[in-house]
């Protein structure tokens, strides 16, 4: 399912016209279809929170990374995530995954007090991130939408729905982000300018679960 799919999904939920989501957000009923259309894919990370408010969702279920059916379960010592989608270690990888139904157990003690609902996992795509970070490596991610420094590794939407693990290099107050991978047979990627409306910050990883081979 789309972004655009979502928000038709969830409108129509709400008994909402185009008119009155766009009235919502401050835009206009074509620009809805078209979202809803797949007409504009690139929709800025300002507009879909926007959207995500307007119909009492969340901006990461709009985007995919959440499911309706996608709930932590909770066990005495462990809670039971849903890995709910793949994330690039590389470029250019869409962010939308339906949960095909995979889980990873997690100890409580590692989420260090907070919620389980602050949490949500994935599953890492490519090697750009080696060696710390492995093709089909699960990753427990916590929920936030800013960095809390430059040079840290963040999970990050970009282009409207691309998705990717990098390091994060910024300067405040400037029009830039760097996406910096850790393998050096990869190179870097800036986002500039009006291109920085399309980057939605996911989150950043808090624990790396890997199989190991027997």
């Amino acid at each position: 399912m789309t972004i655009g799919q979502r928000i038709k999904e969830m409108r129509l939920d709400k008994n909402l016209t185009q008119d009155e989501l766009a009235a919502h957000i401050h835009t206009t009923k074509q620009t809805i279809h078209k979202y809803e259309n797949g007409i504009i894919t690139n929709i800025p990370s300002s507009k879909i929170e926007a959207i995500a408010n307007a119909l009492n969702t969340t901006p990461d279920y709009l985007m995919g990374w959440e499911t309706k059916f996608s709930a932590p379960e909770v066990t005495e010592d462990t809670v039971i995530f849903p890995v709910i989608g793949e994330i690039a270690a590389g470029y250019d990888y869409p962010a939308y995954e339906d949960w095909s139904g995979e889980t990873v157990e997690i100890p409580k003690s590692y989420l260090h007090g907070r919620s389980r609902d602050d949490f949500f996992v994935l599953s890492v795509k490519g090697d750009s991130m080696y060696p710390q970070y492995m093709d089909g490596d699960k990753v427990l991610i916590l929920k936030q939408s800013t960095m809390n420094r430059s040079g840290e590794i963040g999970a990050i939407i970009y282009d409207g729905d691309m998705a990717t693990l990098k390091k994060i290099e910024y300067v405040d107050g400037e029009d830039w982000v760097k996406l910096i991978p850790i393998n050096p047979e990869y190179t870097p990627k800036t986002i500039r300018n009006e291109d920085l409306e399309q980057c939605h910050v996911l989150g950043i990883p808090r624990l790396l679960v890997r199989e190991i081979e027997q």
